[in-house]
């Protein structure tokens, strides 16, 4: 079974950054394509960057330019780099595989940007 934990949310004022990251254990990390998603209080979760195996990247237009999704697979653990953090990124953010999420939802990371 796959498990996803979270870390490195939390309170930060807007033109901030944050660096979230995620251990993936369960699976054969290093040939599995990875997402970060979020998830907005009253709206749905979606889909913000992905990484593949040999390091392709993409990102939804609300965040490209602004974050960055890398990988460790030494540490079966995927990143988010944030920066210039605007108070709509305000969210719970997810890792699971890339689209579509395949594995059980982890408890997920907060980040609240606000002044």
């Amino acid at each position: 079974q796959v498990q996803l934990v979270e870390s490195g949310g939390g309170l930060v004022q807007p033109g901030g950054s944050l660096r979230l990251s995620c251990a993936v254990s369960g699976t054969i990390f290093s040939t599995k394509t990875m997402g970060w998603y979020r998830q907005a209080p009253g709206k749905q979760r979606e889909l913000v960057a992905t990484v593949t195996n040999v390091l392709l990247t993409k990102y939804s237009d609300s965040v490209k330019g602004r974050f960055a999704i890398s990988r460790d697979n030494a540490k079966n653990t995927v990143y988010l780099q944030m920066i210039n953090l605007k108070p709509e990124d305000t969210a719970v953010y997810y890792c699971n595989s890339g689209d579509p999420p395949r594995w059980e939802w982890g408890q997920g990371t907060q980040v609240t940007v606000s002044s």
